[in-house]
Formats: structure tokens, sequence, C-alpha cells
């Protein structure tokens, strides 16, 4: 059993326990459930960066990448430096993130926010919305074109958009449909680890243009995403380049002036 399936096999655990204690109609009844959302789509398309900063404390791949820093301090910093969109993970177990840092970070933007998590149970996004979430995130290496579905038409009932992540050619082929509205390439093999570039840019020309085309791990350079814009991606999903850092505020600020410089 690889890292992806160990997480899986996990989080269904995760969202059946949870789903015994707090049910859908309770989140439903969430101040936030009926809060209009903003479109990270739109943000990007009007952007001459598109930038989408992530707040993330560790990964699987990388260990601690950055425990120290308060949520609101993160958001409200790349806020100011003018990002898209920001993505949370709420992943606990092997992201150390949390349906509260969701909260949090609701609380203290308006920016789009997407909720980074391995979705698998509509629960999950009806929590999302609950939590103050404008989009959510899809893995296409988890989910089955039927799944997909049916969570991408859930989302966008609720008012969510949906960015749909895809490794391969046979994962973006199975996927595309029209409840999507960003389709993402994870330039990261989510079984090894790998980064490679070249799978967005092998990518690119099998993503119709009715997405906004999404690059996502690996972006660790401003020339990265100038190659990139040739090759038709409008947003760039950047976490652990900023989260590194003491300051991820400042370093997404001085990364979209070297992009719109």
């Amino acid at each position: 059993m690889n890292i992806l399936d160990k997480i899986i096999a996990d989080k269904k655990i995760e969202v059946a326990l949870k789903k015994g204690l707090i049910s859908s109609a309770v989140l439903m009844q969430s101040p936030l459930f009926e809060r209009p959302t903003n479109s990270m789509a739109t943000k990007i398309r009007q952007s001459a960066s598109g930038i989408i900063a992530e707040h993330k404390r560790r990964s699987p791949s990388k260990d601690v990448i950055n425990n120290s820093l308060k949520v609101p301090l993160v958001v409200e910093g790349y806020e100011k430096a003018g990002v898209c969109g920001i993505s949370v993970l709420t992943d606990g177990p092997y992201f150390g993130g949390a349906l509260e840092d969701l909260l949090l970070a609701r609380a203290s933007v308006d920016t789009p926010l997407l909720r980074k998590e391995f979705i698998v149970d509509p629960y999950q996004i009806i929590e999302a919305k609950a939590h103050g979430a404008d989009t959510i995130l899809l893995i296409a290496a988890v989910l089955t074109r039927a799944e997909i579905h049916s969570l991408s038409t859930l989302a966008q009932s609720l008012g969510m958009e949906v960015l749909l992540e895809v490794h391969d050619l046979e994962e973006l082929e199975k996927s595309i449909m029209p409840s999507l509205n960003m389709i993402g390439v994870n330039n990261r093999n989510l079984k090894t680890f790998e980064v490679n570039l070249k799978t967005s840019m092998e990518l690119s020309s099998r993503i119709p243009d009715d997405f906004v085309k999404v690059s996502e791990s690996g972006i660790s350079n401003v020339s990265a995403v100038k190659e990139l814009k040739n090759y038709g991606y409008q947003g760039f999903l950047v976490g652990e380049n900023f989260m590194k850092t003491n300051d991820p505020g400042t370093a997404a600020l001085e990364f979209i002036k070297q992009i719109e410089g």
C-alpha cells in the first residue's frame, strides 16, 4: 500500500466517525452555510500573477515545513500580497491541518479559500461550505468518473467552485465534465513524491480552454511561472516556497512583484 492509498483508507474511517457525531443537517445550520462565495476562477482570470498561496504546516514528503506561524497572520499576509486564492490544508494526520484553520482563515480574509483535502464523501463538501470554503479540491487519482460528477455537481449546487487535480492523461480524460471550474495538474507524483514540471507542459494542450488551467507543486521560482504561462496556465499553486520562510506574506508579495514586473 502506497502513501496515497493509506491516506484515503484512513480518510474514509475518519469521515465515517465524524458523520456519526455531527450530521450534515447540523452542518447546514452553520452561519457560514448561507454565505455567498467568492470566485477563485474569476480572480485568477483577472490576475497578472495567478498565485494561489497555501497554508501548509507539513507533508508526508517534507515532514515539518512550518509549525510556528498562526493562521490569521499567514492568510492576512497573503491577502495583502494580492494572491488570487488561499489553499488551506485541513487534513490532520498527514499535513497537520484542521477545519479550524479554514474557519480562522475565513474570519481573517475575504480572499477566495480552497479547502485542500482528500475528499471521498459528499459530507466533506457540506463540511467545507459550513466552514467558509469557496472552492473544493477533487483528486482524480482517488475518485471514479461517477464520483467526480456527483461531488462536483453537489459543490456547484452549493455555490462553490471545483478544482479538479490530475497527474496524467488518463486521469484527465476520465474527468473532463461541465461541473468543474478549474483543472489543476499536480507536478508531484503522489505515489513517489517526485516533482517534474514537464507534467504540466505535456498535459496543457489536452485541457479545454473552458477551464482555468492551474499548475500545482514544484513552483519555486518566477521563471517556472513565466514558462508555464506560455503553455496556457493562468493559476499557480504555491505552498512550500512561501511557508518555509518566517514571513510567507512578504515572500508571496516579492514573488508576485517579480512575476508582474
